[in-house]
């Protein structure tokens, strides 16, 4: 059969576009739409497999949010996010709603009332390519391309590049086709590779990540996380309802055994859940920027309330000992994997609410405060480099370098974790425990890791969850503060 002659498309049965002034009743519409169009494609592809070829093209489109507005929003101008700039038509395009239920409520629910007229839900003109459509069915696999007797493109959408991109979020002027202004900072196809990139790189799935997610580049870390987690749900008094371990292994049960996996993923990560979201995800990203950059680029999709970088670092000041804490007011980027979405020129700002959050966490821990907090913290300016053995450059670049940007710390992940929160309105901040200190001759190896340096790792893990704990009972305008938002932002978070 010639497909190159095939103009027949089938599509599913689904209803016309409508107006909704209630945000639950919108969200239901949005969940409709996208599982009558999942239900379909993997229906016909499930056949396809079977009997072969389809007759026909077989498409189904994402769902829409649609809003039209003739006038400014009268708005709290201390709210960053519900209301679009100006007159004019915006829309997005939306997958999972069933994942992001909630986040679509509370966004379309603002949008309503700022504006005062209906959202339109509808289907939109960007088709669902069947891969995504697959991943939401455990049982469907799509073969790879050759290992079926027809060409998967001539009858199936399949992901495209196209459309799947972070113009938004960059600030490039995107617009869909039709010139509707962008509501939501990424659009369905972008969430949907990021969602697949998550199951991919974490080996646990999108629907188990917290709101208050914590990066950092050892297994010390985690091994604490999860003995925190386990005493967590021993107490009924305190809020958190199980924890997930890599493969999506959960538990609600404290003393049950947890078998380690046959092989782990790229950046295990593991979840200490509570209701609405409310709890922690921590993320062993191991060492180096393209992982940092890699982790955000993806979480980032999932709308986090802030993102917290809790590593080792490299102390560049002779005063600082092993197992000092750094709490991070600036960032010297040097490790370039932003360079093309992020100028180095942008200044990358500490969030005032983030450093309180951490600075307050850090006294609670240590029973330490005001000018005594001194002894084992310092704030500066960490630099993020891209390569790990710099030590062995020469060294009179580099070091004039972090001297006149007066650095006090240098790893290979915290700069990149808070330019792409920067980059994508995800509040951010970082707190570092100095490991060694390499131009004071305290290289980092076996033995100078002293029974000090261990016990902090449990303290420093400890800062970070108090600080999500203190950020979580903030109000969540607070956290999504202007200070991340730029001239023309979408309504959305």
């Amino acid at each position: 059969m010639n497909m190159a002659q095939t103009v027949e498309i089938r599509t599913p049965d689904i209803p016309r576009p409508e107006a909704f002034d209630d945000p639950a009743k919108a969200v239901a519409r949005l969940r409709e739409i996208y599982d009558a169009g999942v239900r379909f494609l993997s229906s016909n592809f499930t056949d396809a497999l079977a009997n072969g070829q389809p007759e026909t093209r077989v498409r189904a489109f994402y769902p829409e949010i649609r809003l039209t507005t003739t006038t400014y929003a009268k708005t709290d101008t201390r709210l960053s996010f519900g209301h679009v700039a100006e007159p004019g038509v915006y829309a997005t395009t939306v997958t999972r709603p069933d994942l992001f239920a909630s986040y679509l409520e509370q966004q379309i629910g603002l949008l309503i009332k700022s504006h005062g007229v209906p959202v339109v839900i509808g289907a939109s003109g960007t088709a669902i390519p069947v891969h995504f459509a697959a991943s939401n069915d455990p049982d469907l696999t799509i073969p790879h391309d050759g290992a079926m007797d027809f060409n998967l493109r001539d009858n199936f959408d399949v992901p495209d590049l196209s459309t799947t991109h972070d113009d938004i979020v960059n600030g490039t002027g995107f617009t869909f086709p039709d010139g509707a202004r962008p509501l939501a900072p990424f659009t369905a196809q972008r969430v949907d590779y990021s969602l697949a990139r998550l199951q991919h790189y974490t080996a646990t799935a999108a629907e188990h990540f917290q709101n208050h997610v914590l990066f950092t580049n050892y297994q010390f870390y985690v091994e604490e996380f999860e003995a925190y987690a386990r005493k967590m749900l021993a107490d009924p008094d305190s809020g958190y309802t199980s924890f997930v371990s890599t493969g999506n292994v959960e538990i609600t049960d404290a003393d049950t055994v947890i078998e380690a996996p046959a092989k782990l993923p790229q950046m295990p990560t593991y979840h200490l859940k509570r209701a609405g979201g409310g709890g922690v995800t921590l993320v062993n990203i191991g060492v180096g920027p393209s992982n940092a950059k890699t982790a955000t680029d993806h979480i980032a999709v999932l709308r986090p309330h802030a993102w917290l970088m809790v590593g080792h670092c490299a102390g560049l000041r002779n005063s600082q000992r092993l197992g000092d804490f750094v709490l991070a007011h600036a960032y010297l980027r040097e490790d370039h994997v932003l360079d093309d979405d992020l100028p180095v020129w942008i200044p990358i700002p500490a969030l005032a609410e983030i450093q309180i959050a951490l600075e307050n966490a850090l006294a609670d821990v240590t029973k330490l405060e005001g000018y005594e907090l001194k002894r084992i913290m310092r704030t500066g300016t960490v630099a993020t480099i891209d390569n790990r053995n710099w030590e062995l450059r020469e060294h009179e670049g580099p070091v004039q370098r972090l001297s006149q940007s007066r650095a006090i710390a240098l790893d290979m992940e915290s700069a990149t974790i808070a330019a792409n929160g920067y980059r994508f309105r995800v509040p951010y901040g970082t707190l570092l425990c100095v490991s060694d200190k390499p131009l004071h001759g305290e290289l980092k190896l076996p033995g100078m890791a002293t029974e000090f340096y261990k016990t902090q790792v449990a303290a420093h893990l400890m800062i970070g969850i108090r600080a999500m704990e203190g950020l979580r009972d903030m109000p969540l305008e607070r956290i999504h503060s202007r200070k991340l938002r730029s001239f023309e932002e979408t309504a959305f978070l």
